[in-house]
């Protein structure tokens, strides 16, 4: 299994590969060059089926399972925000007007990555691609049991404690010397590991089974 494992960063793209037992990490500016290599199966950190009101219920469910602390699921990604409106108060007003909920500023900003993943998804539709939310994971990897938050101290050390179990041995060193150089931010390269391991072994999904489509025939559903 030639796993890949995305997580967004202010230049670009952590990935994290997982094939013939080694596990190796890299930074890239766009998906395609991310993805330019063969992989089985990949997992990003990134909505990819999209309705066109924002609502999804992998959403709901994802947040149900991290309650209490429902926040770190960003909802609300649609393609008309990005599509037809650069400037977040006037996709807001459109919203407003459609009688949808307005879009957080931090998921707008995830505006550009969003529609580059889904323009590739959406022209490369053979191959095995999913999104997932490092969350889960790393919840799943503490026994069900929540996390303290991951830009905080003891929140780093415990995902950090939880992906060397998984065989992350380099991850201390990622951490420090890689990133620095490259710009990336602790919880990106730890959010890109989680997704390594999503697309390598997942444990389950949100929804179980056959998910919903969007209208574009993407599946709306998130993995772990």
């Amino acid at each position: 299994m030639r796993a890949l494992g995305l997580d967004g960063f202010c230049k670009g793209w952590v990935a994290v590969s997982l094939a013939d037992g080694q596990r190796k990490i890299s930074f890239h500016c766009d998906i395609a060059d991310a993805l330019s290599a063969p992989f089985d199966r990949i997992a990003i950190d990134i909505p990819i089926g999209m309705g066109d009101d924002g609502r999804r219920g992998c959403d709901l469910l994802a947040r149900e399972k991290l309650r209490p602390h429902t926040c770190r699921v960003f909802d609300g990604a649609r393609r008309w925000l990005w599509e037809e409106f650069d400037h977040p108060d006037r996709a807001n007003d459109e919203a407003l007007r459609r009688g949808q909920k307005r879009v957080s500023r931090q998921l707008w900003h995830l505006g550009s990555k969003i529609m580059q993943v889904d323009a590739f998804v959406r022209a490369n539709r053979s191959l095995d691609i999913r999104e997932t939310h490092p969350e889960l994971v790393f919840q799943r990897l503490n026994g069900g049991e929540p996390l303290q938050s991951k830009k905080s101290e003891a929140g780093i050390l415990l995902r950090q404690k939880l992906l060397k179990r998984e065989g992350f041995e380099d991850i201390e060193r990622w951490l420090t010397h890689i990133r620095i150089g490259i710009g990336a931010k602790a919880d990106d390269v730890l959010d890109a590991c989680a997704a390594a391991l999503a697309a390598h072994d997942p444990s389950g999904s949100v929804p179980e089974g056959s998910p919903p489509f969007d209208a574009h025939g993407l599946p709306m559903q998130i993995w772990f």
